[in-house]
């Protein structure tokens, strides 16, 4: 296949913002396309907006380019397309939402600074983001990645979770949109998808037989399923 005629695929990261844990997802690619990997700082913490600024930075500017939003990533993936910038000719969302996932947490937002994040092993993150698909390599992974991210940036990027809305951006969405979703997906619920669906009804929802860590746990179908819709992309 030759890369060339693909556009290139910039991926945001999920809530730990390394990008390290796109590494079975791009390897899984192959040489099918060019791919550009987001990150944020571990270290300061930075809301949704502060952190948009610092995606759009790694967006191309002179060849054509799909966004993947996963997971955390999703509002900045939706504020970004939302601007049409003329590069951009997808959308990718994974796992992810517009606004608040589990909108009960609102009224519990005060307990975020009490969470024991930091003190807690990883390992007890992995039934949850990675339930039955949990491998060795995935759980160490998954704790390389959590143990970068201070507790203070978990805890904001969490605090930003339960207050973002990203339903305006959403409908002036306008570039072709496709879903993955993790069946299997024990953070993000099927109504948060049915919520985005309701407002772009013409995105294609994808089903993968997957856990929250959908890239992670199932590359290669997400490949095959990202790589078909670019290449769809360039037959309209």
């Amino acid at each position: 296949m030759d890369r060339s005629n693909l556009p290139t695929l910039v991926l945001l990261p999920g809530m730990d913002g390394t990008g390290e844990l796109f590494e079975p997802f791009v390897s899984a690619l192959g040489h099918a396309c060019d791919v550009v990997v987001v990150t944020y700082p571990g270290d300061v913490p930075l809301n949704y907006t502060e952190l948009q600024a610092i995606a759009r930075q790694s967006l191309p500017c002179d060849r054509p380019f799909v966004l993947v939003g996963e997971s955390f990533s999703g509002p900045i993936a939706l504020a970004l397309t939302a601007l049409r910038l003329p590069q951009q000719v997808g959308l990718v969302l994974c796992c992810t939402f517009a606004s608040n996932p589990r909108p009960l947490f609102n009224r519990l937002s005060f307990l975020v600074n009490l969470l024991p994040i930091g003190i807690v092993p990883a390992g007890w993150f992995s039934p949850l983001l990675l339930g039955r698909f949990s491998t060795r390599a995935l759980r160490m992974a998954l704790s390389r990645a959590i143990n970068q991210v201070s507790p203070s940036v978990m805890r904001a990027r969490l605090r930003s979770v339960l207050g973002v809305d990203m339903s305006a951006q959403l409908a002036q969405v306008d570039v072709p949109t496709v879903y993955l979703r993790a069946t299997r997906d024990r953070v993000v619920p099927a109504a948060a998808v049915r919520r985005i669906s309701d407002l772009k009804p013409q995105m294609q929802v994808f089903e993968v037989t997957a856990p929250h860590c959908l890239l992670q746990a199932a590359p290669d179908e997400a490949a095959r399923l990202v790589i078909g819709f670019m290449q769809a992309r360039q037959t309209c």
